[in-house]
């Protein structure tokens, strides 16, 4: 677990300013003995005249003054006695740490809600970062619905800077969002080294069983789960919208951290520092520890400064009443009061029976449900992002109908058809595979007969049904290929400049093509 090195190795540097908690002891044992005392005017005064004559302003109350007294006492005993549980960097040593980036190349990290977009500023982030972390060692992991590792653990800052350029939601063979899918490969990375490992989760959105996946698998590592969200809660239509519940949710569970993204570079920072602090401690004496006490200092001044305001227990509970009763931050999180009685599933089904579809939509944390709430309110392209969430049959059908009913035709059919192959007897992928292909061939009967009387037409888009769209050509080489060998190359200019030429400068075709082949060797 992640708090295992802390507790294994928290200690005092100044044991001996422990005698200060004295002092906050005999200030609770002076209060109990004033209660004490206090109640033993009863058995001399009625009840009745002693309840008239008894000053109960602070008395039987948790923050009270004598009991801040010992808490503002205790923290600055502990302040003073200097805790501390990791040591300070050595410039002398190299930097052992791993970071291991999971990037969600999944259809939503193509939204726009952030300019350019999410996927391309999660991709500004990752060089960020980079920069800051330059001769560190850092490996790539991109996931939608298959995982595939684009480099593994190496400190050149060039190689990564060239395939993070390539990075895109075209070059993933298989569609969908699936987090948990890239642990085995996290596993695979970082093998059997002692080095301590990051794994740092950049993407819009998880679904329940990611979390739990990741819950698990960090519950038996001691790696340290850094989570940036990258995308707006109004994304706006026909766009999921970041899902900040979950993902806190999520890296609370692994007992990890959630980043919120930045205009600036402060978010790569803060990721950057919390990296470095998971470092293993090392056995050499000779690097001091550090005093970690210092951030107790400002809840003393805090208390320090209400202990001299008169009313300042009502003070007090004022601001803690503002601070859990902030309508901004309720109008972020949802209905706080529902929140206490109902899950987000339980209040999205209860929108669902009103038929506040979108509002339910909002709500739910199930992808499945979800995507059905979007379905609901006619937002197919909602529905169909969050149906490939769910790696089932049955979501995948429910995803072809969304594409169809969303006029993605030639999608849907690809869907239908990969259904088939696996259940030939699935007759409701049958039937509407059916309708749709006769919705493509109309179109293209249609567009053919515009084309033959000159009406022209609008020029289509990659998902628009085609004319012979499906047809299979096979074309034969006229020509003979022409091989090369290496002494060819290099003793003959012209022979090298061609073949520089035919060199594939852009590496998403070749992580294209690794990608399918991995997936075709999976299981």
């Amino acid at each position: 677990m992640p708090f295992e090195g802390l507790l294994e190795n928290f200690h005092f540097l100044r044991p001996a300013w422990g005698l200060l908690l004295v002092l906050p002891a005999i200030a609770l044992f002076m209060q109990w003995r004033r209660e004490r005392h206090d109640s033993s005017w009863g058995d001399i005064i009625a009840p009745h005249l002693l309840s008239a004559l008894r000053l109960r302003q602070f008395q039987h109350r948790l923050l009270s003054p004598p009991t801040v007294a010992a808490l503002l006492m205790l923290l600055m005993a502990v302040v003073a006695m200097g805790p501390s549980w990791r040591q300070q960097p050595s410039p002398l040593t190299r930097d052992e740490a791993a970071l291991v980036i999971l990037l969600d190349t999944s259809r939503s990290m193509q939204a726009t809600d952030i300019q350019p977009s999410r996927l391309v500023r999660a991709r500004q982030k990752i060089a960020d970062l980079l920069e800051l972390r330059a001769g560190s060692r850092t490996a790539m992991v991109v996931y939608s619905g298959s995982a595939h590792t684009v480099l593994d653990l190496t400190d050149d800052i060039d190689i990564l800077w060239q395939y993070l350029a390539a990075l895109d939601t075209d070059i993933m063979p298989r569609r969908g969002k699936f987090a948990e899918y890239a642990l085995p490969l996290v596993d695979r990375i970082v093998g059997d080294s002692s080095a301590p490992t990051t794994v740092l989760l950049i993407t819009d959105g998880v679904s329940d069983s990611s979390a739990a996946a990741f819950d698990q698998w960090f519950g038996q590592r001691p790696h340290q789960l850094l989570v940036l969200g990258v995308g707006t809660e109004q994304a706006g239509d026909n766009m999921a919208p970041l899902e900040t519940r979950a993902l806190k949710s999520l890296a609370r569970g692994a007992g990890g951290r959630y980043v919120e993204l930045t205009i600036d570079n402060s978010d790569t920072r803060d990721i950057a520092r919390r990296i470095d602090a998971h470092y293993v401690v090392t056995e050499d004496s000779a690097i001091p520890w550090l005093d970690s006490g210092y951030g107790l200092v400002f809840p003393c001044l805090a208390l320090f400064l209400l202990w001299f305001r008169r009313g300042w227990t009502l003070q007090w509970c004022l601001l803690l009443t503002l601070g859990l009763g902030n309508p901004q931050a309720a109008k972020a999180e949802g209905n706080t009061f529902l929140d206490l009685w109902l899950t987000p599933d339980q209040q999205g089904e209860l929108l669902m029976r009103r038929g506040d579809y979108g509002a339910a939509a909002a709500r739910f944390s199930d992808p499945f449900r979800k995507a059905f709430a979007y379905y609901y309110a006619e937002q197919f392209d909602l529905a169909a992002e969050y149906f490939a969430r769910v790696d089932t049959p049955v979501a995948r059908f429910n995803q072809a109908n969304a594409l169809a009913h969303g006029e993605h035709y030639l999608r849907a059919v690809a869907i239908y058809e990969s259904l088939l192959a696996e259940d030939p007897h699935n007759r409701a992928a049958e039937q509407n595979r059916r309708i749709v292909q006769e919705l493509i061939d109309a179109i293209n009967m249609m567009s053919e007969s515009q084309a033959d009387e000159g009406l022209g037409s609008k020029e289509l888009g990659d998902d628009d049904p085609r004319r012979a769209d499906g047809a299979e050509r096979t074309t034969l080489a006229a020509d003979q290929l022409e091989q090369f060998s290496a002494e060819d190359i290099l003793q003959d200019e012209k022979v090298s400049e061609m073949w520089m030429r035919s060199v594939q400068r852009d590496p998403s075709h070749f992580l294209s093509i690794k990608f399918g082949m991995q997936l075709e060797q999976q299981p």
